[in-house]
């Protein structure tokens, strides 16, 4: 029988890797260290990528991805598993057997479909393939333009707490819709939490940091909300704690520079 006090708690991350560090299983692992966790690692493809863009994206053979999994998940107990960026309907499918063969709980996605700039990353069959997907995790984070393109609907302040449940209703999950691109004149940034186990929906509220080092906030986020679960906090007081930690890091990094585009922000608030 394990000793409690002595073991990890930890996080499994499965996501791409980001050379320039902002991102991706680098902004993960730095996300789930800062919130007190240990982070694991499947890589699912490389970057050429730094502050002003991704040149060139490798994805990982999908045999060595398989084997990646089994290694960690037949020897590690995680306490939640962070997903980003799945290129693929094969690796999605295999993604999904494999954590529900291992039997993984906490599984926190975040939809990695849209770049910052409005282009699709994945492919049309991909984003039908990870829509089947969702119902089988504990919680998905999309930003706006992820959610619009999740339901093919225009989503704005006004209508954020409907959207978020009818996404939530449609494919049977929780999500946190994150208002970060959302366009209006607020100092306050709003996100809103639609818990499907309850029907009911919860505003969480920080102040709005004018800055553009923003880079990697979604893979931040998602990875410091699994890894409050690993520590053993509900969901509603990982993603509050989460979605707070994050906030704190943009302020942080606001005025830090890194490279000549867009900054990340400052996971250990030094």
């Amino acid at each position: 029988m394990e000793d409690l006090n002595r073991t990890y708690n930890s996080v499994l991350s499965i996501a791409g890797s980001d050379s320039g560090g902002c991102a991706g299983i680098q902004a993960d692992i730095k996300s789930i260290s800062a919130c007190g966790a240990f982070a694991a690692t499947v890589i699912t493809a490389t970057t050429a990528q730094n502050t002003q863009g991704v040149t060139d994206i490798h994805a990982i053979p999908i045999a060595h991805l398989e084997k990646q999994l089994d290694a960690v998940l037949s020897d590690i107990y995680f306490g939640a598993i962070k997903i980003g960026m799945l290129h693929s309907c094969e690796v999605i499918n295999m993604v999904a057997a494999k954590l529900t063969e291992y039997k993984a709980t906490n599984i926190v996605l975040d939809p990695v479909m849209v770049s910052t700039s409005g282009h699709k990353l994945i492919t049309d069959d991909a984003i039908e393939c990870l829509k089947d997907f969702l119902p089988k995790v504990s919680l998905i984070t999309p930003n706006i333009p992820e959610a619009e393109l999740l339901i093919n609907e225009k989503i704005n302040v006004d209508n954020m707490k409907a959207m978020a449940q009818k996404i939530g209703e449609q494919f049977q999950v929780s999500v946190l819709l994150k208002g970060g691109h959302v366009d209006n004149d607020s100092f306050i940034m709003t996100d809103v939490f639609y818990v499907h186990e309850t029907k009911t929906v919860k505003i969480i509220t920080n102040p709005r940091v004018n800055t553009t080092n923003i880079h990697g906030t979604g893979c931040s986020l998602s990875s410091s909300i699994a890894a409050y679960l690993s520590l053993g906090f509900s969901m509603d007081e990982a993603i509050t704690k989460g979605c707070n930690y994050v906030n704190q890091a943009i302020a942080a990094g606001k005025d830090k520079i890194l490279g000549h585009g867009n900054g990340p922000i400052n996971h250990f608030g030094i």
